[in-house]
């Protein structure tokens, strides 16, 4: 079994992600991750293990003895959630999943209260979080920081996995769990994912959760993918690559009436300028036909979804939030969930909850 410890940083970080996914895996070969840091470690057999996991949790919860039980399994773990970059509901999800399963938490979410801002290193101070927790959750706006220090923690005295939360413009793979349980919930009575349309719009070009959903959405059979943007904020190549290398549909498009029409489902992002390279860039950009109002609304499909990785601004206007159709405040609620089964299948909780008596 390939693990980190066997293997130099130069050699891994020159792997391909598929070649690196089984560095990334649990010890005991059960197929279930260690550390958590790209779509592509996420298998259909494995995201439905995780999904059936999210809803037992669910379902256990609802009583307060199953509540209490919960609270039990991981009351002996403690979680690092060191976000460097802003977050609302990754960090509260991560922390409200944390609290379902008994585990007692800490936060930094800003450089700026702790030793950073006497001039330690990122690398420095995750290297001292390791010292006192069992588990890292972070969130950096630098790219390939939280694949560097699984390789570092792994190789360390001190080995405990790290989990993604979101990584520059490349990964967000816990959001897109969330998304995929959400689609799988949308449609669980509906016929299933296999064979629908999904239609990506807004920032495809730097939005994270974009490029790791779609990935993820790979794993499910003749699933359609289509992406509508203006043409300067349009999906990026190695996406399009991923699809070509793997026979699946897709359509690059700028007309979202029509794609709304098609669609079963419809990902909408806001515009990221928070990555410009010049301030106000972005604000350049024509996306007024790239937003979900009360027009798309009448054109999407009677049983189809609308959903959102928030925060939003104005690409969904508010008058579409009471529709049936709208997933994204479920969605949000599913980030909690999922999150809570990922924790709990890292730390070898799986098969207890599943077969518990509550």
């Amino acid at each position: 079994m390939a693990k980190l410890t066997e293997i130099s940083w130069e050699e891994y970080s020159g792997l391909s992600l598929d070649e690196k996914s089984p560095y990334l895996a649990r010890c005991e070969g059960d197929g279930l991750p260690y550390h958590t840091l790209f779509a592509q470690q996420f298998d259909r057999p494995l995201l439905e293990r995780l999904c059936a996991l999210a809803n037992r949790i669910r379902f256990i919860n609802k009583s307060k003895e199953g509540a209490l039980y919960l609270k039990s399994v991981l009351a002996h773990k403690r979680a690092m959630l060191y976000f460097s970059q802003p977050s609302s509901r990754t960090f509260l999800s991560h922390l409200a999943a944390c609290q379902i399963l008994g585990i007692t938490t800490g936060s930094v979410r800003d450089a700026a209260t702790s030793s950073e801002f006497k001039g330690e290193s990122k690398e420095d101070s995750i290297r001292t979080f390791s010292s006192y927790f069992d588990m890292i959750i972070m969130r950096s706006p630098e790219q390939g920081l939280a694949e560097k220090m699984a390789w570092e923690l792994s190789n360390s005295d001190r080995p405990i996995p790290i989990l993604n939360a979101g990584s520059g413009k490349d990964q967000h793979p816990t959001q897109a769990l969330l998304d995929i349980y959400t689609l799988i919930r949308s449609f669980e009575n509906k016929g299933g994912v296999d064979g629908r349309m999904v239609v990506f719009c807004g920032d495809l070009l730097r939005g994270r959760t974009v490029r790791s959903l779609s990935y993820l959405l790979t794993n499910f059979n003749d699933v359609k993918q289509v992406f509508i943007a203006p043409k300067e904020l349009q999906v990026p190549d190695d996406v399009i690559a991923i699809l070509k290398k793997k026979g699946v549909r897709y359509e690059i498009s700028d007309d979202l009436k029509a794609g709304v029409k098609a669609a079963d489902a419809v990902y909408m992002t806001r515009i990221q300028d928070e990555w410009d390279s010049t301030k106000g860039a972005s604000a350049k950009i024509e996306t007024s036909h790239f937003k979900f109002g009360a027009e798309e609304l009448k054109l999407l499909k009677p049983d189809g979804c609308i959903m959102h990785p928030l925060p939003r601004r104005d690409e969904i206007a508010t008058c579409c939030d009471r529709d049936p159709r709208a997933m994204y405040w479920r969605q949000m609620r599913n980030g909690m969930w999922i999150r809570a089964a990922l924790i709990a299948a890292t730390f070898g909780y799986e098969r207890a909850i599943m077969d518990c008596g509550y």
